[in-house]
C-alpha cells in the first residue's frame, strides 16, 4: 500500500512539474520573440555586429603581417619517412 501511495505521489508530482515547466518555457519563448522584434534591441545588435566585424578584420590584418616562420612551416617535419638519410627513404 505504501508503494502505491508513493507511486501515485510521484506521478502527480511529475505531471504538475511538467505542466509548470512547459508554462515557464512558453513564457520565456514569448519574451524572447517579443524582444527579438524590438527595434532598440535590433539597433544594439547591429552596433555589436559592426564592432565584432571590425575586430575580426583587425585581427586578420595583423595575422597577415606576421612572418611565416611564426605561423608554422609547411615542409616535412624532422624524422618523417622519406627524408634523405632517414629510415624508410629510398
Amino acid at each position: 500500500m505504501a508503494k502505491l501511495s508513493f507511486l501515485a505521489g510521484l506521478g502527480a508530482g511529475y505531471v504538475l512539474g511538467a505542466r509548470a515547466g512547459r508554462e515557464r518555457y512558453e513564457q520565456i519563448r514569448r519574451a524572447y520573440h517579443s524582444a527579438k522584434e524590438d527595434p532598440r534591441l535590433q539597433s544594439v545588435a547591429g552596433m555589436v555586429q559592426a564592432r565584432a566585424d571590425a575586430a575580426v578584420d583587425s585581427a586578420k590584418s595583423r595575422l597577415g603581417q606576421e612572418p611565416s616562420s611564426r605561423v608554422g612551416s609547411t615542409g616535412p617535419r624532422p624524422g618523417q619517412p622519406g627524408e634523405p638519410g632517414q629510415p624508410g627513404s629510398r
